[in-house]
């Protein structure tokens, strides 16, 4: 049976996301930024919470972990790398592992840039993927703890994934991120397309994810640093495309 997902708002900005096997009834939460919104999310569901799936250590992402692991007493599993830093956990992971939840089969990805350990879930039966933040609509996550080159490297191993998987990310940025993009790619029709859709979501008061991978690929600048013409837009023709993600991400850490 197909995985069934419910994604909904936490905190300010971020999204909260769950995963539920119909199988088996097992049910996870993707990262747990609050606990309050989850528990409202399992009860509209009629879910019951079996894991937490972490992607990272920050705050805004692990916050609501203890009071959902005392209430449920659910297998919180986190990043290898980052073990020192999350709370409570039952477990870790890494690239190269697989996690289930229920009969559902995760494929783990190293995806470090945003944090050193971050990592990715794929559920490549369902193509689904859970990408925290080192990806989101037509942007990425700051390169906080890694470098640039990391951070190009795990976006071009998402970049792999199939254009009709669905990912799901962190936060609600992408009409900022919009913003900045059409700076670097003003003519890029899929892009303009894109910032239709996005401004009538929001104007309506619709999340913009999750989307599919072969949109972004399309839209995005970040994903893109290996195109010529976007590395002649930032004055870097013939540049590695490592470099060039670089430029753009400074770019953006000063929009």
């Amino acid at each position: 049976m197909p995985a069934k997902t419910h994604q909904f708002p936490c905190l300010s900005d971020n999204f909260g996301v769950l995963i539920h096997d119909p199988a088996t009834g097992a049910t996870a939460s993707i990262d747990a930024p609050e606990a309050a919104p989850i528990e409202a999310a399992l009860r509209e569901t009629g879910w019951t919470l079996s894991d937490i799936l972490v992607t990272h250590h920050h705050a805004d992402h692990t916050g609501g972990i203890a009071e959902l692991k005392a209430k449920h007493k659910c297998r919180v599993i986190g990043p290898r790398a980052e073990a020192s830093k999350i709370e409570d956990l039952d477990a870790t992971y890494g690239g190269g592992d697989t996690v289930n939840v229920g009969s559902l089969v995760a494929r783990v990805i190293d995806t470090p840039g945003h944090t050193a350990g971050h990592i990715s879930l794929v559920f490549d039966e369902d193509k689904l993927a859970f990408v925290g933040d080192t990806l989101f609509s037509i942007g990425c996550g700051r390169v906080i703890e890694g470098t640039p080159a990391q951070m190009w490297d795990s976006l071009l191993k998402l970049r792999a994934l199939p254009d009709d998987v669905t990912f799901f990310c962190g936060h609600e940025y992408t009409q900022a991120n919009i913003k900045f993009a059409l700076t670097i790619e003003p003519e890029n029709s899929a892009l303009i397309v894109r910032a239709r859709e996005v401004d009538e979501l929001r104007a309506q008061g619709k999340p913009t994810l999750p989307t599919t991978l072969g949109a972004e690929k399309a839209a995005n600048c970040f994903l893109r640093a290996d195109v010529p013409s976007v590395a002649a837009a930032v004055g870097m023709a013939g540049k590695p495309a490592a470099e060039v993600f670089a430029e753009i991400r400074a770019r953006k850490n000063k929009f």
